[in-house]
């Protein structure tokens, strides 16, 4: 009685947001199933090209009354994701889990320079690569990622702000259920998510899941302490980000506790 479905909702973004944490935490529900791996169908042309039943059979298998979710934090900031999304389906609901954007930038950096350290490749300070010439380098990948105000402005051309819940990510690391509550809210899903489901693990600092007799933690290259960053440079970076988030939170209607 299962087939593989379509998602009907998509974890959007954003890189290093929370969104893996977000994926396991609602895979706790009896009415989601998630996709294993991201899937980047909407975002690589030569994944997009190959169909949407190509992206189906990638899914999981669920019955009826289950919802199926996938997350790319890829589409975010993909200028071609938002009209893709809504070609196939007009009415799907999106999850954005976003965190302080100045965080996320250096969430970014750390994963590319663990990533580096693994493969034996040359690796630069945080500072060298923000600051160039003496000026915020604003043309760093990462930096661009967390211009969360240019991204939702393509969203909201395709999708109705109603269509699309952000997930505090600074929450949800913190005190996951409140968060989980609101998505099972917005998905029209009864509550079943408790707080049972949660326990603080001391020595990684953050939550782990405890679901159907098992307990599970996120991988180990998850809660990687981050480099410890000049004051300067990170004073450089809120102000930077201030005018940007001012009119992300005019946008959505909504204000998040952001330097």
């Amino acid at each position: 009685g299962t087939n593989r479905q379509i998602p009907q909702t998509i974890i959007i973004g954003v890189r290093k947001g929370g969104t893996r944490a977000l994926l396991e935490m609602l895979d706790i529900h009896p009415n989601i199933v998630v996709a294993a791996t991201e899937v980047h169908f909407f975002d690589w042309d030569e994944n997009y090209v190959k169909g949407i039943d190509w992206y189906r059979n990638l899914m999981p298998f669920s019955y009826g009354n289950q919802i199926t979710i996938e997350k790319t934090p890829g589409y975010f900031t993909s200028p071609q994701a938002p009209g893709r999304i809504h070609d196939m389906n007009s009415s799907i609901k999106l999850l954005l889990i976003l965190r302080d954007p100045t965080e996320r930038v250096i969430s970014d950096y750390t994963q590319v320079y663990y990533n580096r350290v693994e493969s034996h490749k040359p690796v630069q300070l945080f500072e060298d690569i923000v600051i160039k010439n003496g000026a915020l380098n604003t043309k760093y990948k990462a930096i661009q990622r967390s211009l969360y105000d240019v991204h939702m402005e393509k969203w909201l051309k395709h999708f109705s702000l109603d269509q699309i819940h952000i997930v505090d990510g600074n929450t949800l690391i913190k005190d996951p259920l409140p968060e989980l509550q609101k998505v099972e809210r917005f998905l029209n899903l009864p509550s079943r998510i408790m707080a049972s489901n949660f326990y603080f693990n001391q020595t990684k600092g953050f939550y782990c899941i405890r679901s159907d007799g098992r307990e599970r933690c996120l991988h180990e290259s998850k809660g990687r302490p981050h480099p410890l960053v000049n004051n300067t440079v990170l004073e450089q970076l809120y102000s930077y980000f201030r005018e940007h988030n001012a009119k992300f939170y005019r946008m959505v209607n909504h204000s998040f506790d952001w330097h």
